[in-house]
């Protein structure tokens, strides 16, 4: 539900959103420092517009300036885009305003909490092994956009903010300016277009960053956007492929819908055609956002993850599953080893680690952080130690260095 609050100048805002009415509306953004109590500094990308972060009673909104209209346009796209799951800012609401520069427009979105910028990632050592999953999280992010047939028109380094998911890294769309939405999976000559303007812009904003001293020494960053290309075509074939089988070999269905839902994509439909000659079938598999093991997770438990965070948790729930069965000697639902794994487990593990969640941090992070110390100890150990003595580890020998990273963000 939206509503149009009537003053000099007009906002459109979503329903249960501050009125931002205490603003100063009436000057351009650059001049809002020293104007407003409620600005506040936070971590950003580069941008070619005016932006300014201010804070509603703890939750911070990243405001930014454009041309007329514009801001009403980027609204609906972020809306559209955020209906169909896909991974963007949280679009809150847009502004009219006309100051003495003249008319503008701003737009008003929920700032990402647990971000950070590309160049948090070059500019600190302590986050040098994420720049790996960073290529990987670009290339995941335009795929799940083609195939929701959104052409960003802008991919960049700076257009997107990146979240840590389970020792990985989720990327999301932040600047819509140049998107459009077409009704179906994007063509060819699109995707094209977009892979092109990516390689420019991400070679780019490595340029920038090297003329400022901040990429390691040797490291081929004229590479990254044709690496990014090549992962991106790898994944976007193992997606949309058409497969062809015997009639016996029904049992590959299955197995492509397993595969396809280990990448964290929900499979909407499976299309099968009859060969010619009768004796093969052709299918290929339509699949919807990257959301399968959060879907499944939340479903389950109503724990709220990233995507790979929940991939982790539920193996861990097959595999109590699959103890519960042996040891009842019966088969048990997965329902019922959800709730098992989450009294018995992953509250207690999260009850010890709560008192030290700091800003910045969240709590299913922080839990397969300790799963990934989990498995280091038992490696040492040759032996399953446990989540209470993995969680006491962590915390006792782990959890200082991993905070003092989690303020850069």
């Amino acid at each position: 539900m939206m509503e149009t609050i009537p003053t000099p100048f007009s906002i459109t805002l979503r329903s249960e959103q501050p009125d931002f009415l205490d603003l100063p509306w009436s000057l351009p953004l650059q001049q809002w420092t020293g104007r407003s109590p409620r600005l506040e500094e936070a971590a950003r990308g580069l941008s070619r517009h005016p932006v300014v972060f201010v804070n509603y009673n703890g939750v911070l909104y990243a405001l930014k300036e454009l041309p007329p209209d514009l801001a009403e346009k980027e609204f609906k796209l972020l809306s559209r885009m955020e209906a169909s799951r896909l991974p963007v800012v949280a679009p809150v609401g847009h502004v009219r305003t006309e100051t003495l520069q003249g008319p503008s427009s701003v737009l008003i979105t929920r700032y990402l909490e647990r971000s950070l910028p590309y160049r948090s990632l070059f500019m600190s050592s302590s986050l040098e092994r994420y720049r790996d999953h960073l290529l990987d999280a670009i290339t995941g992010l335009l795929v799940q956009l083609h195939l929701a047939g959104v052409f960003w028109g802008d991919c960049s380094l700076s257009n997107t903010l990146f979240r840590r998911d389970a020792g990985a890294l989720q990327a999301y769309l932040v600047d819509a300016e140049t998107a459009e939405v077409h009704p179906e999976r994007l063509p060819p000559a699109l995707r094209f277009q977009e892979l092109e303007v990516m390689e420019e812009n991400v070679d780019g904003d490595l340029v920038d960053l090297q003329a400022e001293g901040f990429l390691p020494g040797g490291m081929l960053f004229m590479d990254v956007g044709a690496s990014i290309r090549l992962r991106y075509q790898n994944l976007w074939e193992e997606i949309t492929r058409q497969e062809v089988i015997s009639h016996n070999e029904r049992y590959r269905i299955q197995e492509r819908i397993r595969a396809l839902n280990s990448l964290g994509f929900s499979i909407r439909e499976v299309l099968l055609e009859e060969g010619k000659d009768g004796e093969q079938l052709r299918f290929r598999v339509s699949v919807t956002a990257r959301n399968f093991h959060r879907d499944q997770l939340a479903s389950l438990t109503g724990i709220e993850s990233e995507e790979m965070q929940a991939r982790k948790m539920m193996n861990e729930i097959h595999e109590v599953q699959a103890t519960l069965s042996q040891t009842s000697d019966s088969s048990t639902p997965l329902s019922v080893a959800a709730y098992h794994w989450l009294e018995n487990v992953y509250r207690p593990t999260v009850e010890r680690l709560e008192p030290f969640l700091g800003p910045g941090q969240d709590l299913p992070e922080m839990y397969c952080q300790v799963l990934e110390h989990k498995w280091y100890l038992s490696e040492q150990a040759r032996q399953d130690v446990g989540h209470q003595a993995a969680v006491e580890d962590y915390i006792q020998n782990y959890l200082p260095r991993f905070d003092s990273q989690m303020r850069l963000f």
